[in-house]
């Protein structure tokens, strides 16, 4: 089985030694993504307008590798702040409908360039 790399300028350029996505077969792994602007490589302030920013990229990159979000099997979101989970929750359902994807939900200390928030997918594309 070979993989595709997967590549879109309207998400973040990778900011390591990582790609945006990879496809192998009709499964596609996307990168964790944070808020920042893929226009400016900023990121974006308070963590309502970080969340939607993180599932905005993860949107593009799935359209990018020829799915969408509701390709998506398995959602992993990492929080700096667990308290924010019912607002995670909430802005996920304006990009998600049901039946939504299999998801992890993980408080940890820090994410790069100071992000409240990240979210990494695995989608399956027929």
């Amino acid at each position: 089985m070979s993989k595709q790399i997967i590549a879109t300028d309207k998400a973040p350029a990778a900011i390591g030694t990582y790609s945006q996505a990879v496809r192998a077969g009709n499964t596609v792994y996307l990168s964790g993504q944070i808020g920042l602007d893929p226009t400016s490589m900023e990121m974006v302030d308070g963590f309502e307008a970080q969340t939607q920013r993180v599932f905005t990229n993860l949107k593009a990159v799935a359209e990018a590798a020829g799915g969408s979000l509701a390709d998506t099997v398995k959602l992993n979101i990492y929080l700096t702040d667990l308290s924010n989970f019912a607002k995670v929750n909430e802005i996920m359902a304006t990009f998600f409908e049901q039946p939504y994807p299999a998801r992890a939900a993980v408080g940890v200390k820090e994410l790069p360039k100071g992000a409240l928030v990240e979210a990494d997918a695995v989608l399956v594309i027929d």
